[in-house]
């Protein structure tokens, strides 16, 4: 069978889709995180009960609720709230806001506890919940890098709640971690078990990306070829992730057969599928074939994006043309593009290290002349700052110190160096208080 067939090519390790295990040191519930105590989940009585209740125990407007809570910056006091308030309101738990920020937030910390926490507390809700509810759970333990959790919980819905979209987003979850031996054993174990669960388009894509992302291009192929025999058509995304695995991995004279499969099935490549071809040329120090392909960009479509000037701009900085790479960054603005994090994290190191500070410098200005400042790495700005001050450029230096706390735009902030001298740092951090 295809099944068979897939599994001879990629190699698959003990299937990833049964509940986590549970360590005692690591596993929580609403009351596991250290000296809080959360409220149990309104879900611990019967559904209907819990649903009456629903909408008027949470003791003040739901507005109110949800800005306490994505303002709250104590994680374990986030938790306790989060619980509480969806546990005690339907109409909460109808928003998505809500629980990506929590989920994010408690991410970004490492408090993968919390997490679990939060999310093992809607579960009472799944009977009476709809099947985007339970999709959610799933892809908010895939965006937290908690694979394995989102497959319990698949596995744990209610029969209704067993279908593509719920697969999905299982699939997502391993994608997003990057596991292809569990992303494939889930492939083939949760339709078999589960007739009405049929892969789809997307099933296909998730499978094919995390291939490719793999460089395992031999059964990303074969899998173009098992979707197309089960009367599903390959997309331009299919094709992207396709590209991008083969230029990725060198293998450019190989990805121009998938560019004639393009061809023959009549698709409009876009400007994914060309940055894809734009970084293998880099790659192959092939910059003025590059330049070739970004020029009949602009002139024929489809339109570049960001991604595909910032391809180029790498390219001759590598190759050390700095003028051409300069051209390169007028020429994005006059195109309508604007300059990203990426634009100016490969621009300034390389400026820094041929030694054109003064360029370097002119683009930490139009950081900060940006709206959000991009979001450029703080370790980018502060080695302008320390280039300044070994040339003995103080007062640029505390210039550009001042625009970044005016922006507010580092938790941190820049600061001057010590070879500046205490008077200078101690004046800027007065200004800043």
């Amino acid at each position: 069978t295809w099944v068979k067939s897939l599994s001879r090519i990629i190699p698959s390790s003990t299937p990833a889709v049964k509940p986590p295990k549970r360590n005692p040191k690591t596993t929580t519930d609403a009351g596991s995180i250290p000296d809080q105590k959360l409220p149990k989940p309104l879900g611990a009585h019967p559904a209907g009960e819990a649903e009456s209740d629903a909408g008027h125990k949470l003791g003040k407007p739901l507005g109110g609720v949800l800005k306490a809570l994505i303002r709250e910056r104590d994680p374990d006091k986030l938790v306790s709230k989060f619980v509480e308030a969806s546990s005690a309101s339907s109409r909460f738990r109808d928003g998505r806001r809500a629980y990506d920020v929590a989920v994010s937030r408690l991410t970004s910390l490492g408090r993968k506890d919390g997490i679990e926490a939060i999310i093992e507390a809607q579960k009472p809700f799944l009977e009476t919940s709809s099947e985007g509810f339970a999709t959610r759970l799933i892809r908010l333990y895939g965006s937290a890098s908690m694979p394995s959790h989102a497959a319990a919980t698949f596995h744990l819905l209610p029969a209704r709640h067993k279908s593509t979209r719920t697969f999905n987003a299982v699939l997502a979850a391993y994608a997003e971690a990057g596991d292809v031996a569990a992303l494939t054993a889930a492939f083939q174990e949760i339709p078999a078990a589960h007739p009405s669960i049929v892969p789809d388009l997307y099933s296909y894509n998730a499978l094919i990306r995390t291939l490719c992302q793999k460089s395992n291009l031999s059964a990303a192929l074969y899998a173009v070829h098992l979707m197309k025999k089960h009367g599903v058509s390959p997309d331009i995304i299919t094709f992207n992730s396709l590209l991008d695995g083969f230029h990725n991995s060198g293998r450019n004279d190989e990805a121009e057969k998938v560019w004639q499969m393009i061809k023959e099935r009549n698709l409009e490549p876009d400007a994914k599928c060309y940055n894809a071809k734009l970084r293998g040329l880099v790659a192959q120090g092939r910059i003025d074939d590059a330049a070739s392909v970004l020029e009949r960009l602009e002139k024929d479509g489809p339109k570049p994006n960001i991604v595909s000037y910032n391809e180029l701009i790498r390219g001759y900085c590598k190759a050390g043309r700095f003028q051409e790479a300069k051209k390169v960054y007028d020429n994005l603005m006059k195109n309508e593009c604007v300059p990203n994090k990426g634009t100016y994290e490969i621009l300034v190191p390389h400026l820094l290290q041929a030694g054109e500070l003064d360029c370097a410098l002119s683009y930490c200005y139009d950081i900060f002349a940006s709206k959000k400042c991009c979001g450029v790495e703080w370790g980018v700005l502060q080695d302008v700052v320390n280039a300044l001050v070994d040339a003995s450029r103080v007062v640029e230096a505390t210039k550009l110190v001042e625009l970044d706390w005016q922006k507010y735009y580092h938790r941190k902030g820049l600061r001057m160096p010590p070879s500046a001298g205490t008077d200078e740092e101690e004046s800027i951090s007065g200004e800043k208080e």
